[in-house]
């Protein structure tokens, strides 16, 4: 049986300095759950909304029962390990998101993850029944978010010093005349 070397200084050191910085996130990660907790303010402002039809409600329904959140978050619920659903009608309208259902990976144009053909874990959705997964279809289509938002194809409206000094810093000035801002479209 061999021995068991001392650690050098060097990697004391290291460990130390790793050591500070976990209990640095901990504390850390403590103190914002705690304010996060005692806060009567949201933390984040939600940029997400919904609108539902009779369909649409149906649709949520059956989103949950087909264990759909064990994967997907959708309204602020579910997991992440998926996408997050919240925001999706935003960019996909309801005959994308249908189809996508009946056959993911013709729609998505490769192979996905999850759904599928079987074996996949997701393979049963585009098993239900259509008019189930029409429902469905309302439902992640009535998920809007609003421009700004991390899950908006736009940015927010009006100026905004971030996007302003990220085009100054690395737009060529040859791109001014060429292309408008899309945060001065219409929507």
């Amino acid at each position: 049986m061999s021995k068991k070397q001392p650690l050098k200084q060097g990697e004391k050191l290291l460990f130390g300095i790793f050591g500070i910085f976990l209990v640095a996130a901990v504390i850390g990660y403590a103190a914002l759950e705690i304010i996060r907790l005692n806060s009567e303010a949201p933390m984040f402002q939600a940029k997400t909304h919904y609108t539902f039809t009779e369909k649409g409600l149906v649709g949520s329904r059956l989103f949950r029962e087909a264990r759909c959140t064990a994967c997907h978050r959708a309204m602020r619920n579910g997991t992440n390990m998926g996408l997050n659903l919240d925001g999706i009608g935003s960019k996909r309208d309801k005959n994308w998101i249908y189809s996508f259902l009946i056959n993911p990976e013709k729609m998505y144009g490769n192979a996905t993850l999850d759904h599928g053909f079987s074996p996949k874990e997701a393979a049963y959705v585009s098993l239900m029944p259509k008019d189930d997964l029409d429902a469905i279809a309302d439902f992640l289509a009535g998920l809007k978010s609003e421009r700004g938002s991390a899950s908006s194809p736009m940015p927010p409206e009006g100026q905004s010093g971030f996007i302003d000094g990220m085009l100054k810093t690395f737009a060529p000035e040859s791109w001014e005349g060429k292309y408008q801002d899309v945060r001065e479209k219409a929507e």
